[in-house]
Parts: C-alpha cells; structure tokens; sequence
C-alpha cells in the first residue's frame, strides 16, 4: 500500500514549483473567471468579445491553461466581466502560521 501525504493546500507547492504561490493566485483567479462565463452561459466566442481576447485564449483559460495570464491581466477580465475588484491588505492572523493571498467571491 502506498503512503499518502497530506497537501499543504497548494497544489503547485506540493509539487516544489517555482512561485507556487503566483500560480495558485492565478489559478484561483482563473477558476473564478471560468465560474461566471459558465453562470451566464457564455459561449466563448462571446466571452471573448466581453473579455477583448480571441476566442482560443478564451478556450485555453476555461480548460485551466492559464500560463499566459498574470495576475495584473486576470485582474482585469473582472473588470471587463463587470465585477469590482477589492484588494484588502492586512496583518496575518496570530497563530495562523505563514500569511498568504486568498480570493473570495462575493
């Protein structure tokens, strides 16, 4: 039988990626985009119209390859997704180990 590990949460840095942290932001980011094309039933030549990106770009980030997008430009497909976006900065809590960035939708 074979162990199994615990995962720290982060996939990337479980598997000892460089910027684990960076790519799980944008993985979540990503995630989030994909949620609200699916919840408006966007096809993606039509997300992409919304988004200004072609539709393969479009296809590339609904099937999780996101490597070609920062965070700065995921960011911005919010905007164009009318969503607002918050960036709340602020002291880890005591006790809570290391601090990191965490993404929730309203």
């Amino acid at each position: 039988m074979k162990d199994v590990a615990k995962g720290s949460g982060n996939v990337f840095a479980d598997l000892k990626l460089k910027d684990a942290e960076e790519l799980q932001t944008r993985a979540k980011l990503a995630h989030q985009i994909y949620t609200i094309i699916k919840e408006r039933g966007l096809k993606q030549k039509e997300a992409a119209e919304i988004l200004g990106l072609k539709q393969p770009d479009v296809s590339a980030l609904m099937n999780g390859k996101f490597v070609d997008f920062s965070v700065d430009r995921l960011l911005n497909l919010f905007v164009r997704l009318n969503q607002d976006v918050e960036i709340i900065i602020r002291p880890a809590p005591e006790g809570k180990g290391s601090a990191g960035i965490h993404i929730r939708a309203a």
